[in-house]
């Protein structure tokens, strides 16, 4: 959490560089009043934060003051080795010391619009520092209520600035009378609210700064929710394909009557090729080498060597065309010795020629 607070300081010093020193009461303890927008609770208009002696005196929170950049107002980022050099326009000293329920730290103003803004009437202080805040409500000792307790003091700059936290009274001293601060009238939650232009900044910051994460957070929510419709396009697209490859599947399917013609198909050219060439092999060969094995039986080998399957399927369907199936009885009796009237007709004989002799007969 960044804030700003109020300084006081005491006495001012022009060195022979032209440099203005002075002295400053840069923090104390107790209750102090924000708005809730400073703080991230725009529901509450004033958040009395308590500020305990352990935390304002410890070591680390001290030690935070030394050797920071002063600015010029509230700059709209924390100073840094980035950008020092273009905001810096003096430092704070490294005296840190206790004073009371206050900080003591000396100060020195460096730039010559600054001091020239101080000289013309710009003379108060607010520091800006970091801090958690712990939102657990109760009274301090002498019956102050208060709704959060900061936790872990860190000073980030002190800035001149024309109207401070604690009014007129935390100014620059020794300087002449200057104008008032100039007011400025802001919307908060669409209320108009008049308030020092210093303090505008710090509101405005702090708005701006809500307006930006409440931004992230709906760029994040709408990246997750693109990031889940693409995923169940892609998981869509996918049972898509499933489906698809699926019908393929069951269009590829084999059916009875296909399979039925199929045996027969092969049956029929079986039986054709065995009646070009007996001799030709048909167990675990295909059609197109069956049909390639009877055109070459047929028409010598010099027909199929350079033919495509197309011309193959061609010449078998001619060659094929008028080859009857072998009759296997006129076969055997062909194959068989002629039989003489004089010869004696035995069972062998009978065989020979593939007929079955009778008993008897």
């Amino acid at each position: 959490m960044e804030l700003f607070d109020a300084v006081k300081i005491s006495g001012t010093r022009t060195t022979k560089d032209g440099y203005v020193q002075f002295d400053a009461r840069a923090a104390r303890t107790g209750v102090q009043e924000y708005s809730g927008v400073e703080v991230g609770k725009p529901e509450i208009p004033i958040v009395r934060v308590y500020r305990p002696a352990e935390e304002v005196f410890s070591s680390d929170a001290m030690s935070s003051f030394a050797f920071k950049p002063m600015t010029n107002d509230h700059p709209a980022q924390a100073v840094t080795r980035d950008n020092w050099k273009d905001l810096s326009v003096g430092i704070v000293g490294g005296e840190v010391a206790r004073d009371g329920d206050w900080i003591k730290v000396p100060m020195a103003l460096m730039d010559k619009a600054a001091i020239a803004d101080v000289q013309d009437g710009k003379r108060e202080l607010s520091a800006g520092y970091s801090c958690e805040l712990d939102w657990t409500a109760g009274q301090t000792e002498d019956g102050q209520s208060y709704h959060a307790i900061q936790r872990n003091i860190r000073i980030n700059h002190v800035a001149v600035v024309e109207a401070a936290r604690a009014g007129p009274s935390a100014r620059i001293g020794d300087a002449k009378p200057g104008k008032e601060p100039e007011m400025k009238t802001i919307i908060v939650d669409g209320i108009s609210v008049e308030v020092s232009d210093a303090h505008a900044q710090i509101v405005e910051r702090t708005i701006a700064k809500m307006d930006d994460e409440a931004a992230a957070k709906d760029k994040a929510i709408a990246d997750a929710k693109a990031d889940h419709e693409k995923a169940i396009e892609a998981k869509d697209e996918e049972i898509g394909k499933l489906k698809a490859d699926l019908k393929t599947a069951e269009d590829a399917a084999v059916k009875p009557e296909d399979l039925d013609k199929m045996v027969a198909d092969r049956a029929a050219l079986v039986t054709q090729v065995k009646t070009i060439d007996a001799a030709i092999k048909v167990e675990g060969v295909s059609d197109t080498d069956l049909k390639k094995a009877a055109v070459s039986a047929k028409l010598g080998e010099d027909a199929v060597k350079d033919a495509s399957d197309a011309e193959i399927s061609g010449m078998f369907k001619a060659i094929s065309k008028d080859a009857k199936p072998a009759d296997p009885l006129a076969r055997a009796l062909g194959d068989a010795k002629p039989v003489h009237a004089n010869d004696a007709w035995s069972e062998d004989t009978f065989a020979s020629a593939g007929v079955k002799m009778k008993k008897g007969a």
